[in-house]
């Protein structure tokens, strides 16, 4: 039995074990969810896409926010590096942009700056000439002055994450930059396929180059008085140029873009989306499914400090059952799960987890989701409930967004495949 200090500093490594964020290829904590999220996989769906295709290929991948999208491009991008192939990976909320005002040439200058840092063999000398004019352009916008003609690869590479941090962090300078960059991103485009297809001549002949833009599908959704919407803007409006860099490319995209009337639209433009669904952990008659069940406490097993990992009940858990109820509870949402593991942890003072803490884990969740839904939303969520099925319109999206309603996929044993949907099990008192 630890004694306090060792029960505390036990507790400290379980909390910071399940701190939400990606895992990366290798990780021990990784759990293959296949079997229960309709047999989808990256690594086969996207990255078969890449290496077959002669020609360039542009992709979209979708989810939740936190269902573990980032987890599975970081696998695609290690499997095709394996390979032989050149991975530009960056995530576009981190350095890049802003996910409450998002544009097309936002995005552009974050691909264009990962670029410029990873194509290192690469003539950057199109793209400084390209910077070198918009520079003059946004003299009274940058913050530092420097020599223009001076402009070399390293300090391009400082001027580019100028403007993206900018453009990220701050909004008064956002939309000047914009605006000087905005009439010359066909020149842009011009310049950067110039760089990479230097580039592309120093790789070996069957390397493919593939950018990955991911965290695009954080990007919240804004309404202009026509009643069109940025993701609309971005992902139909500039589908020419998003596809017009050579090289392949994945992008993330926001899940109620794929939920649209747009959904045909986008097939046409990149192809065939790859949806990536929560962990089915009931039947849609609400029977729990014990396979997903499994699935999410192997979730859960695999982060626990490595002397917990035989003995979950009663070790970690008081009993099978408040164990069972986290995870439903959590819908087979991943990051709904770690988090609600974090806040149980946090709610005890030692080993065993209780059914208390649990259930104040889940209250405290479910006055966020609470926070979520409005009032005209109620109703169409009492729907979803009943119907396990979704209505091709602006509310359902809305929640498809913000994660009050959750999707899931199966195939029966006929191999035919099943989609349907649920409100958030947390929410399931208020219905």
């Amino acid at each position: 039995m630890p004694n306090p200090q060792e029960m505390e500093d036990l507790l400290d490594e379980m909390y910071n074990a399940f701190t939400p964020t990606p895992l990366q290829p290798g990780d021990p904590a990784y759990v293959d969810c296949r079997a229960v999220r309709g047999d989808e996989d990256v690594v086969e769906d996207l990255g078969r896409t890449v290496r077959r295709s002669r020609s360039f290929t542009y992709q979209l991948y979708s989810g939740y926010r936190g269902s573990g999208k980032t987890t599975e491009l970081l696998r695609l991008k290690q499997d095709l590096e394996e390979r032989g192939h050149l991975v530009v990976y960056f995530a576009a909320d981190e350095e890049d942009l802003s996910v409450q005002d998002a544009q097309y040439t936002d995005i552009l200058l974050a691909c264009t700056r990962h670029l410029l840092r990873q194509l290192k063999e690469a003539n950057p000398d199109p793209i400084l000439d390209w910077l070198k004019g918009r520079l003059r352009d946004l003299k009274d916008v940058m913050l530092t002055e420097i020599n223009i003609d001076k402009v070399n690869l390293e300090l391009g590479l400082k001027e580019f994450a100028k403007l993206t941090t900018a453009v990220r962090t701050e909004p008064g300078q956002r939309q000047k930059i914009r605006e000087r960059i905005e009439p010359h991103t066909e020149t842009l485009i011009q310049a950067l396929n110039a760089f990479v297809k230097d580039g592309r001549s120093n790789l070996p002949e069957k390397t493919k180059l593939l950018v990955i833009a991911d965290n695009l599908d954080r990007i919240v959704p804004i309404f202009k008085e026509n009643g069109r919407s940025n993701h609309e803007e971005i992902f139909l409006d500039r589908h020419e140029q998003l596809k017009a860099l050579n090289c392949h490319i994945i992008y993330t995209v926001p899940i109620s873009m794929i939920y649209s009337r747009w959904a045909t639209e986008l097939k046409d433009n990149y192809g065939i989306p790859l949806v990536l669904p929560s962990i089915m952990v009931r039947w849609e008659n609400g029977e729990a499914y014990d396979k997903g069940l499994e699935i999410l406490q192997t979730v859960i097993q695999r982060r626990i400090p490595s002397q917990l990992q035989d003995a979950l009940v009663p070790a970690v858990f008081e009993s099978k059952e408040v164990l069972r109820n986290l995870c439903l509870m959590s819908g087979g949402y991943v990051r709904d799960l770690v988090q609600l593991m974090q806040e149980a942890i946090t709610k005890t003072d030692a080993l065993p987890i209780r059914a208390r803490a649990v259930q104040r884990a889940a209250d405290a969740l479910r006055d966020v989701y609470r926070r979520a839904v409005e009032e005209n939303q109620w109703e169409v969520l009492g729907k979803v409930h009943q119907s396990k099925k979704i209505e091709n319109e602006q509310m359902e999206r809305s929640l498809l967004f913000s994660r009050c309603v959750l999707e899931y996929r199966y195939f029966d044993d006929n191999g035919d495949k099943h989609t349907w949907y649920d409100a958030h099990p947390l929410l399931w008192k208020e219905l």
